[in-house]
């Protein structure tokens, strides 16, 4: 890849992970609502979802899913059902507890959520379907675009990665007011509880 090229695809990664999305919507969600270290692990969440599309991309499974409308289905309404199920969980949450906080989600549950995030994201399966084999070689065979499609990807992921903690930090500034208060603990279990639901809708949109 010449200077030229690798300036193009840094530059179009850059916009297009950076566009706000159902990703940046997660990691800033949890940032707001329980701080930087789950902000922090809902990135690294994110970015583990990203590691699996890379390596679907890389052995070309992602031909056989954009192939099979029915199985991209299953796996999107599966998907969206469970976070339409974690929207309504948290509806129910009650909001009496001491001083007026939300209960905190365990970091594993907010790191397995954070995957099933990106890999419903439509953005992060066009970003890899369409978007990355425009840079790999043309006429290339099998061992070296599997090779380029690897190496593409770790590029995207460590941008992504980068771009993730940043809506991490910022939103944690933001957070840290939010959290502050004793009286807002309905207003933000409603907040968590309607970002589960847009990404539900989303994903079945999507299908």
């Amino acid at each position: 890849m010449g200077i030229g090229q690798l300036l193009g695809f840094t530059g179009a990664t850059v916009v297009l992970v950076g566009m706000p999305g159902p990703n940046n919507l997660y990691i800033s969600l949890r940032s707001l609502t329980q701080g930087r270290r789950a902000g922090v692990v809902s990135a690294l969440a994110i970015e583990t979802g990203t590691l699996v599309y890379i390596v679907v991309a890389a052995l070309g499974l992602a031909t056989l899913v954009k192939a099979s409308p029915t199985l991209f289905t299953a796996i999107t309404l599966t998907g969206a059902l469970y976070l339409a199920f974690l929207g309504v969980k948290m509806l129910k949450t009650p909001t009496t507890e001491p001083h007026g906080g939300v209960p905190p989600a365990p970091l594993g549950r907010i790191f397995r959520d954070g995957i099933v995030v990106n890999l419903l994201n439509p953005k992060a399966a066009l970003f890899f379907l369409a978007f990355l084999p425009q840079f790999t070689t043309r006429d290339a065979g099998p061992d070296q675009l599997r090779t380029e499609m690897l190496l593409l990807g770790a590029g995207a992921l460590l941008i992504g990665l980068s771009l993730d903690l940043c809506y991490a930090v910022g939103a944690d500034a933001i957070g840290r007011r939010v959290r502050s208060a004793r009286t807002t603990s309905a207003w933000r279990n409603r907040l968590v509880a309607a970002v589960y639901l847009v990404l539900a809708t989303a994903a079945v949109l999507t299908v």
